[in-house]
């Protein structure tokens, strides 16, 4: 008798959609799930089975927060191969929180060899308590370093920064899973990807952190900085990535 694997030892595989229809953006969503099933040895659908799964469950609604989980079912031996996939399509209702935020530096690290950082798996806990840790010190969320004190990413979002009048974001070998959102923005501007650390956060001019939920969003603080807001640019790029969430 198979049972589930995603339950008993995290093993699965999710992606967190805003919910549009079939767009360029979902069809990155789509991409990168497909990518980690085959680094998991996880069966996959096809595009066309991902889009109507989603649209059976949404019945025409748009503008709705969707997860699309690949169950992993198969042994109970925790070495073992999954031996079959399931689908499981959440919906909620979805608010626009594009509220500048405030973040923190986590005490709990990435690591660069860790498999697992670089997919967005069911194994959740990490980021839970990254976020857990942020609230309780009345911060919105909170940012990991490596074992290398390098940036990485919040708990559930990539950081971008503007210093000396360019745009930086921690590269992904760093020990991040590159957001699709993030991916969409270094497309369309010109994000260099490097090793940033904390002093690179101290000197920006402003620091952004995004995800598929909340677009991009102005981060005012940092621990005990401050930081400048610029309205303007931050509607600019947040429809970059409109455009690319549009049927």
């Amino acid at each position: 008798m198979m049972t589930s694997r995603t339950l008993l030892f995290g093993e699965g595989l999710f992606e967190t959609i805003l919910w549009r229809g079939k767009t360029n953006k979902l069809l990155k969503h789509y991409e990168r799930l497909k990518k980690s099933a085959q680094y998991f040895h996880l069966s996959c659908p096809d595009f066309e089975t991902f889009y109507k799964e989603i649209e059976k469950r949404t019945k025409g609604r748009i503008n709705l927060y969707v997860k699309f989980c690949l169950i992993s079912k198969g042994s109970l031996l925790y070495w073992s191969l999954p031996e079959k996939t399931e689908y499981l399509v959440l919906i909620k209702s979805y608010k626009s929180n594009k509220l500048p935020k405030k973040i923190c530096l986590s005490k709990i690290r990435r690591h660069t060899q860790d498999p697992t950082v670089y997919h967005k798996t069911m194994n959740y806990i990490p980021n839970i308590m990254v976020k857990r840790e942020a609230l309780s010190r009345g911060f919105d969320d909170a940012l990991l370093l490596n074992e290398k004190d390098e940036i990485t990413e919040c708990s559930a979002s990539n950081i971008f920064i503007i210093k000396d009048n360019n745009f930086f974001t921690p590269s992904q070998t760093c020990g991040l899973l590159k957001g699709t959102t993030m991916e969409i923005l270094i497309e369309k501007i010109s994000i260099k990807e490097k090793p940033l650390f904390i002093s690179d956060i101290y000197d920006a001019s402003y620091v952004f952190i995004t995800n598929t939920l909340m677009g991009v969003c102005p981060v005012i603080q940092f621990e005990d900085k401050i930081f400048r807001i610029n309205p303007q640019l931050t509607d600019y790029l947040n429809s970059l990535i409109e455009g690319e969430n549009s049927p």
